[in-house]
């Protein structure tokens, strides 16, 4: 399928919608000599539906990431990060992983009463569960659907440790939770960066706060006592990659305590989409940003294989593991940080007997 050379409507990341994997027919838009693809693309709106999954925390083997289950109460995000990986799991919805996945989301309202009832089966052994791991859980629908902030309540109710991953100032609705969490090592946060450039990251990640207002969110977190720190991610060779040391500085000055990285890739159908972002916002620098992510990624855009799929393979991928090491060292981030699993409580302690109570 050929790229539509044309900007992204306004507020989003991706210029089109490309049929998904799974897709039998593509098609493909054709200029009949009458101009009719020149005028701009009308403002695309956002559009939720409920996802009626019976279930709501995914766990998975990873080696190469801090938790083993996660919870997304949002299918898509609106954000519209043009480099997401998640981009691909709208294919599963038979839609598409471009403009489809910023503005056709799903939500799971029953999430906060499917995670009770899971966290109250008999088998269930706590250990930390991650928010935002695939899509932002503070994206802009969050402010009216709440789904977040209950969840958060229900992991608050009964001491459950809980990991947030967020590039998203709306996190401070919800200090009032997070700081009492933190007191009893229940919860940490981690703010994303891509870039500190304030119009790159207007470009990269359309409706995500710019990196000045994530700079104020940590300090302000930290300030409130919750354990903060930085993730760089993705690091874009040649676009980005020069400001590593910039953003773990930036973050540390906030009140960062921890950093974590991951090098870009670009796994399904988000490849074709960045690649024409590049042709679109940095068509000088497109072919040395795609072959220096080829060298950390054994000739390709992307790995699946653990120890590899995030910081990549090679002497590039090399010098900047030492890079970020070097520098970590120097502004004396921790190695890490272990949050409590002592206090958790069953949902069903102290109220098993009830049905025995005459």
């Amino acid at each position: 399928m050929s790229r539509e050379n044309k900007p992204a409507p306004h507020g989003r990341g991706a210029a089109s919608n490309p049929a998904n994997r799974y897709h039998l027919h593509q098609v493909e838009a054709t200029d009949d000599g009458w101009g009719s693809l020149e005028p701009p693309p009308p403002a695309l709106k956002t559009t939720l539906q409920a996802d009626t999954s019976r279930s709501v925390i995914s766990r998975n083997q990873s080696p190469d990431i801090p938790f083993d289950r996660s919870i997304n109460p949002y299918r898509g995000c609106e954000h519209g990060c043009i480099y997401c990986y998640a981009r691909p799991s709208h294919a599963w919805l038979d839609l598409s992983p471009g403009l489809d996945f910023e503005s056709r989301l799903l939500h799971k309202p029953e999430a906060p009463e499917l995670l009770r009832g899971e966290l109250s089966q008999s088998g269930y052994r706590c250990a930390p569960i991650a928010l935002g791991a695939n899509t932002d859980v503070y994206q802009p629908v969050e402010r009216e659907q709440l789904l977040t902030r209950r969840i958060l309540e229900v992991l608050d109710e009964y001491s459950h440790p809980v990991m947030l991953i967020t590039k998203s100032a709306l996190i401070e609705r919800d200090l009032d939770i997070l700081s009492r969490m933190a007191r009893h090592n229940l919860v940490q946060v981690a703010i994303s960066f891509s870039t500190l450039d304030s119009n790159l990251a207007r470009r990269l990640e359309p409706r995500a706060a710019t990196p000045r207002r994530r700079l104020e969110t940590l300090k302000r977190l930290a300030q409130a006592g919750v354990p903060t720190g930085v993730l760089v991610a993705p690091i874009i060779p040649v676009l980005t990659d020069g400001e590593l040391e910039r953003i773990l500085q930036g973050a540390r000055e906030a009140g960062g305590v921890f950093c974590r990285y991951t090098l870009l890739r670009l796994p399904g159908e988000v490849a074709e989409l960045f690649e024409a972002w590049l042709e679109e916002h940095v068509p000088g620098q497109a072919g040395r940003v795609m072959n220096r992510l080829r060298e950390c990624r054994q000739g390709r855009v992307n790995s699946s294989r653990f120890n590899d799929r995030m910081g990549g393979s090679g002497d590039y991928a090399g010098l900047i593991a030492q890079r970020f090491t070097l520098a970590t060292r120097r502004l004396g981030f921790a190695d890490g940080l272990e949050l409590s699993c002592q206090r958790f409580r069953s949902p069903l302690d102290g109220g098993q007997m009830d049905l025995f109570v005459s």
